[in-house]
C-alpha cells in the first residue's frame, strides 16, 4: 500500500477522528501549527470567528465520533496545552511505529480520553503509558528552539505543498482535506496498489 503523507496540527478534533480510522494505512506523519500554515494561506478558522458554526462544529464531531465508535471528551485544559510543544514532540520522535504511536497517545489524550498534557513532564507520562520508546527522556528536548525552527520549516513546507488545514492527507500530489474525505483517500489507494 503507497504511503500518504498525514499533515496535522492536534488542536483539530477532525483530525483526532480521521486518525482513528487509518490503522491499516501507512502515514508519514507531519505535525505543524495550523495558525502558521493559515496565516501563509490566508486560511481563517470559521469554526472559531463563526459562533454558529462553532456550535455545529460541535456537534458535528460528536456524531463522526458515535459513526467511529471511538471516545470523544474534549480535554478540559485545553488553554494550558501548548500545540506547538506536542508538535515539537512528536519531531522528535523518528516516522515509523514510534511516531504513530506517539501521535494516536497524544490524540486520544486530547480529544479522546483526556489526560494532562501541560508540562514536559505530563506528556512524556503519556508517551511513556503508550509504550513509547525513549519516553522518559523527552522532557529535556521538547523545548528546544531548534525544534521550534523545524516546526517552523514543516509549517512553510506544508503550506507549499498546498495544505490549508488539519487534517490533510497527500497521496501522489493529491490533497484530500478532512476526515469527511476519507472514502475519497480510500479510493485513491485502491487504485495506487
Amino acid at each position: 500500500m503507497a504511503k500518504v503523507a498525514f499533515h496535522f496540527d492536534y488542536r483539530s478534533p477532525y483530525s483526532y477522528l480521521a486518525l482513528t480510522q487509518l490503522d491499516d494505512v501507512e502515514l508519514a506523519l507531519l505535525p505543524f501549527d495550523i495558525v502558521d500554515v493559515m496565516q501563509q494561506v490566508g486560511n481563517t478558522p470559521t469554526t472559531v470567528t463563526c459562533k454558529a458554526k462553532g456550535a455545529y462544529a460541535n456537534r458535528d464531531i460528536q456524531r463522526w465520533a458515535a459513526r467511529y465508535g471511538v471516545p470523544f471528551a474534549r480535554n478540559p485544559d485545553m488553554r494550558g496545552i501548548d500545540a506547538r510543544r506536542l508538535a515539537r514532540v512528536t519531531l522528535v520522535i523518528p516516522d515509523g511505529s514510534e511516531r504513530r504511536k506517539a501521535v494516536q497517545a497524544i490524540y486520544t489524550a486530547m480529544w479522546g480520553v483526556p489526560a494532562p498534557l501541560s508540562t514536559p513532564g505530563e506528556i512524556a507520562a503519556v508517551l511513556s503509558a503508550a509504550g513509547v520508546a525513549g519516553a522518559e527522556a523527552l522532557p529535556a528536548t521538547m523545548d528546544d528552539p531548534a525544534l521550534d525552527q523545524q516546526l517552523d520549516a514543516a509549517s512553510i513546507a506544508a503550506a507549499e505543498r498546498g495544505v490549508f488545514g488539519s487534517p490533510t492527507f497527500i497521496l501522489d500530489g493529491e490533497m484530500f482535506f478532512g476526515n469527511d474525505r476519507l472514502d475519497f483517500l480510500r479510493d485513491a489507494l485502491a487504485v495506487a496498489a
